[in-house]
Parts: C-alpha cells; structure tokens; sequence
C-alpha cells in the first residue's frame, strides 16, 4: 500500500488542537477544522500595526537594497581580488617549478621548495605531471593553503609547493572590511534615509491632523506649507496634496459661508410677511377656513424661527447665560410647558451650570420629536447630570445613527423627517457644552424597543444641600 505524504486536511501539528468529538461525521470534523486552521492562520499571519507605517517600509527597502548591492559588490570583488591573487600565486609556482626542472635536468641539488614524488602532492596533479604534461592545483597541506606546481622527471612527477597562507589572510582582512564597511554604510544609509523619511512623515502627519479638523467642523484650519507660498520654489508630492486640501478648505468654507447667509437671508426676510399674515389670519371670521389659515402660518413661523437659530448655530456667534439650575426642576418645567403626557422620573438630581433656556430648548425638541415620531410612552429621565428621552416606537433611522440628523430629509415617504428639531439640539447642545447621542433601544417580547436620545451635561456642581456637614473638629469654639 502506498501512504500519500498528506492525507489529512491540514498537518499533524494543526490538527491536534482542533479535533473534535468521535461521534461527529467526518464532514462536519473536516468542516469544523478548516475553519479552525483559518482562523488559527489569520491570527498567526497578523501584522503588528507598525509594521504598515511609511517609515518603517522606508526602513526595510532601504536595508533590503543596500544588503543586496553591498552582497553583490563583495562578491564581485571578492572574486576578483581571489582570482587575482590565485593567478600571481599560479604564476610564482610554475617559474619555481622551472626553475625546479633545470636544476634536475643539470644534475644539481633541488630546492627547498623542489621534491620529487612528494607525499602531500593531489593525486590528480601527479597523475598529470607522470602523464607528461605541467599542471597548478590549490590544496590544503597541514591545514595551510598551498599553491603546488607539478611536471614530468623521467617518468615520475617533480613538484614544487608555495605557501598561500598570506594570500588566504589577505583575502579574509578584504572579505572582514567589505563586511564592516557595508554595515557602516547601511547604518548611515538608514540614517539618512529615516531623517529624510521622517520630514515627509511629520508633514503627512500635519496634513492629516489638518483634514481631521476640517473633517470636525474647524473650517479655519490650514496646512499652510511653506512651498505652496513661494512659486519659485518646486513643489513635491507632500507640498502639491497640502496645497490641494487648502483649495478645497477655502472652496468649502466659502460654500458653506454662502449657504449660511442665504439661510439667514431667507429666514429674515420672511418674517415681515409672516408677521402681517399673521395679523391678517386673526382677522379671519371664525370657522374652519380660518383654523387651518392660522396652524399653517403658525407653522410657517416656527419654521423661520428654527431657520434663524440654525443659521446663528452655523455662524458660531451664539452666547451663553451660565447660572446655576436643578436638573430635575427644568425637566419639570419643559414637561409641564409642552403639556404632553411625559413621564419624569429623577433617580438623582444634580445641579449643573448650564445655560436654562438652551438646556430647555434641546429638551424640548427632544421631546417633541419622541411625541411626533415614536409611541406612547414616553419617558424623561434625569439620573445626575444626564438625562435620557426614550419612547416606544420604530427608533431613529439608520442614517441618523450613522451621520446624525439631517436637515429637512425625510425617511421611508413620510412627510416629516428628524431634520430641524435634532439638528438645532444638537448645535444648542454643543454651544452650552453638553453631548448628544442618539440610539436605539433593543427590542423585547413586546416589540420594539424605541429611540433612545442621551443628553450628558457636564459635571454637577455640589450644592448646599448636598455638601457634607461640618465636622466636629472643624467647628469654631
């Protein structure tokens, strides 16, 4: 029987951790596995995060190139300087080896470095001197480099060896500085490069804590590079995307600018003829004509008003009042003021500086969005210094949830949309310093589980009744 080498889903070491029970079927164990070793692998083949930033990819194809060309020029140099020295050491053993062979031939005593049918000479070289033909071959004798030269004398092998050992070391001393030298220059050349690199970052990094801003609602912020105001001065990449996103900060404050002052504009101008329709629906004879004359100016009203406070939130030119007010008792207030049936349930009350006619207004829409679009009942509570309005209905939007109210948009061919009463909460909510969040409760048995406005005001300040008595030791005698 021939075994296949890899029968199994995955190797032995990946499949012990994952096994499952005997009485499973041999799908669902394969299934279960694979998935196992996928995640297993995915969590193995996870990056560090550092490892995807710019400076550190600059780091490793600066070493990984400078590894290769020092690697490529030691050894072409390497090789060169070898063959250089083997060749004059070849040259000095074949002059020897005359030198050798006239001697013999002469009749005198050979020289030191002369033998005839020498023990240590490589059984290749001897076969081709007693052949009758010269011949150099490199070899070790003794443990040192030797360069040997053989020829033929009378049918046996005359051979003279020279010492390489000082060519050895000299190739090694090259070999140690071509290594030491291409560490020193792969140092410097990170060095030089993570300077280099570190500029362009700093500046990448300005550019995208500008667009952050930008992104935030800071139209003012710019990147300003100094070579984007100099045209003498080329521009590179960095410099030509900070120019960009400056063009485009300025085009868009300058639409956004524009798009205020209309707002405003309209607004302002609509309230002279609001104001004499208004007076004129008075003077209607009472009737069902006149009701529906006077809810449709009243409307047309609180609409321009709402238009002139979104334009004053846009302009930033709003003011607070700070004083000290009790939680609990504006919720009240706004309950009592909008006279719909709230339910207000203070499980702590906080005192809180906060502007009360703002803090009322954000409640109010907040309110009056929950009677106009969710379900009875709706709930205001007040628990220290946050306070929550939930309903029972369909909740908010998904597009609200994910990009916060929008003005004037409308959601699944309904009439009216969430736009202006959230939008001005949440402006009137950031002039007096507090945060809205928007959510959706989750469902029970019942049903749905209903919008869930959040508003967190800053922190409470400590009121009289609420400090601790003084101490015994603390009082006056």
């Amino acid at each position: 029987m021939i075994r296949r080498p890899f029968s199994r889903p995955f190797p032995r070491p990946f499949s012990r951790p994952f096994s499952r029970p005997r009485g499973a079927s041999p799908r669902m164990r394969r299934t279960s596995s694979y998935r196992s070793y996928r995640s297993y692998r995915s969590y193995r083949l996870r990056r560090p995060r550092w490892t995807a930033t710019l400076p550190w990819k600059a780091a490793l194809f600066i070493t990984v190139m400078c590894c290769g060309l020092a690697a490529l020029l030691g050894a072409l140099v390497h090789a060169a300087v070898t063959t250089q020295t083997v060749d004059q050491a070849r040259e000095k053993a074949l002059d020897k080896l005359g030198e050798a062979a006239r001697a013999y031939e002469a009749g005198e005593p050979l020289p030191s470095y002369a033998e005839v049918d020498p023990a240590g000479l490589p059984a290749s070289l001897r076969r081709l001197a007693v052949g009758g033909e010269s011949g150099t071959m490199m070899n070790t004798l003794a443990g040192r480099p030797t360069m040997w030269a053989a020829g033929p004398a009378d049918g046996r092998a005359l051979a003279v060896r020279i010492d390489h050992s000082q060519g050895a070391r000299t190739i090694n001393g090259l070999d140690r500085a071509i290594v030491g030298s291409s560490v020193l220059a792969i140092a410097a050349t990170l060095l030089v490069g993570a300077f280099a690199v570190t500029r362009v970052t700093r500046r990448l990094h300005l550019t995208a804590q500008v667009a952050r801003r930008i992104g935030a609602g800071d139209l003012d912020a710019r990147v300003n590079d100094p070579r984007t105001s100099d045209p003498s001065r080329p521009l590179d990449e960095v410099a030509t995307v900070s120019g960009a996103l400056d063009t485009m900060a300025a085009t868009l404050q300058g639409k956004l600018l524009s798009e205020q002052r209309f707002t405003a504009d309209v607004a302002h101008e609509l309230r002279t003829p609001l104001t004499g329709l208004t007076a004129a629906a008075e003077l209607l004879p009472e009737g069902r004509p006149a009701e529906l004359v006077r809810d449709r100016v009243r409307a047309m009203r609180a609409l321009t008003e709402d238009l002139l406070e979104i334009s004053r939130l846009d302009a930033g030119s709003e003011t607070v009042d700070l004083d000290l007010h009790r939680l609990g008792e504006v919720a009240e207030r706004v309950v009592r003021a909008f006279g719909t049936g709230t339910e207000v349930r203070v499980v702590r009350d906080a005192t809180v500086e906060t502007d009360r006619r703002r803090l009322e207004r954000v409640l109010g829409n907040l309110v009056a969005n929950a009677h106009r679009h969710g379900a009875d009942p709706v709930v205001l509570t007040v628990d220290g210094p946050v306070v929550t309005v939930t309903d029972r209905g369909p909740g908010f939007p998904a597009y609200l949830l994910e990009h916060g109210p929008a003005r004037f948009r409308t959601e699944g061919g309904r009439s009216k949309g969430h736009g202006l009463g959230l939008t001005i909460a949440l402006g009137q909510a950031a002039v007096i310093g507090a945060e809205l969040r928007f959510r959706n409760a989750a469902g029970d048995a019942a049903g749905g589980g209903g919008a869930v406005a959040r508003l967190e005001l800053p922190g409470p300040v400590p009121s009289r009744e609420d400090a601790p008595p003084p101490s015994a030791s603390a009082a006056t005698p």
